[in-house]
């Protein structure tokens, strides 16, 4: 079976998460063929489409390629977010009502995203199913090299999500941690290879994650820094997050930065060998981009 998957246009974590799914529906036996606009698509063939919803903007012809598709699983943003953040184009629904309603009115069009799908939030869609993002165990090789190993590590961008906050609470995080004088690998806006980043992640004895202003007070998504944290380092500590809370209960969360950086301290004193590697393999065997695809095709 053909599937159609966006070819990504950007570095950053879209490129990892496109590759990711690539990857595990190829394991899957389907016949992967990136595009650049969902039009270049042969609706001749029999074919399924992994879209997200600005591939569509509400063009007719693109509502015709859904709608000759046999599956399609469609990433759609909420029809309400709560502001300053849904204020932002970054946060609203780029689709009409009646492209919406189109779209609802075709059973074999799967509604999907990263995070939780609350009634209030999409209200306009039918049932849209909350898939979180996941580990690219395909495309992560780690490589054991003490010259990657730090005390602790973190791998990632300032993210500006329109509002720029999150620069401010990764500062005032790292700030905290340095005070510890540890071997500490941070890596902003770095650009490093996909190889490196497995190696220094899986050589480290404790990963760092840090989130977005919204994701920490209204829950929302909580990003891939989780899964890569949990399936290539094996220990992540947090910022608090409700949903990680909710579906990570046993992870070391912090309210603060001085927390953050307690926490930090307290675990360096420890072995935490078993508890690495529990969580490096209840991540493979539940919290792959292969398990998501797999959800997605059950659909």
């Amino acid at each position: 079976m053909k599937l159609y998957i966006q070819k990504p246009t950007v570095k950053g974590a879209w490129l990892w998460i496109n590759e990711g799914y690539k990857a595990a529906w190829k394991a899957h036996g389907y016949d992967v063929i990136p595009y650049t606009d969902i039009l270049e698509i042969n609706t001749a063939d029999k074919y399924h489409i992994m879209a997200w919803e600005y591939d569509i903007k509400g063009r007719n012809e693109a509502l015709e390629v859904l709608e000759k598709a046999q599956k399609v699983y469609l990433y759609v943003q909420p029809n309400y977010f709560p502001p300053p953040w849904g204020l932002h184009p970054n946060w609203q629904c780029s689709l009409s009502d009646d492209t919406i309603s189109q779209i609802n009115n075709m059973e074999h069009v799967h509604l999907w995203n990263f995070g939780d799908t609350r009634s209030d939030f999409f209200f306009k869609w039918n049932k849209v199913l909350s898939l979180p993002l996941g580990f690219d165990s395909i495309n992560y090789k780690p490589v054991e090299d003490s010259k990657y190993a730090f005390d602790i590590c973190f791998i990632g961008g300032w993210a500006n999500n329109g509002f720029n906050e999150k620069r401010k609470i990764m500062i005032d995080h790292f700030v905290e941690i340095k005070k510890l004088n540890l071997k500490c690998g941070i890596f902003i806006n770095k650009d490093i290879s996909l190889q490196d980043e497995a190696n220094i992640l899986y050589n480290s004895k404790i990963a760092i994650n840090i989130h977005d202003a919204y994701t920490r007070i209204i829950g929302g998504n909580y990003n891939e820094r989780t899964f890569k944290g949990l399936g290539l380092t094996g220990f992540l500590i947090s910022d608090r997050h409700l949903l990680l809370e909710k579906h990570f209960p046993d992870l070391p969360m912090a309210s603060t930065p001085k927390e953050m950086a307690d926490l930090v301290a307290y675990y360096m004193e420890q072995d935490i060998v078993e508890i690495k590697t529990k969580n490096r393999l209840d991540t493979l065997n539940h919290h792959t981009y292969l398990e998501r695809a797999k959800t997605l095709a059950s659909l």
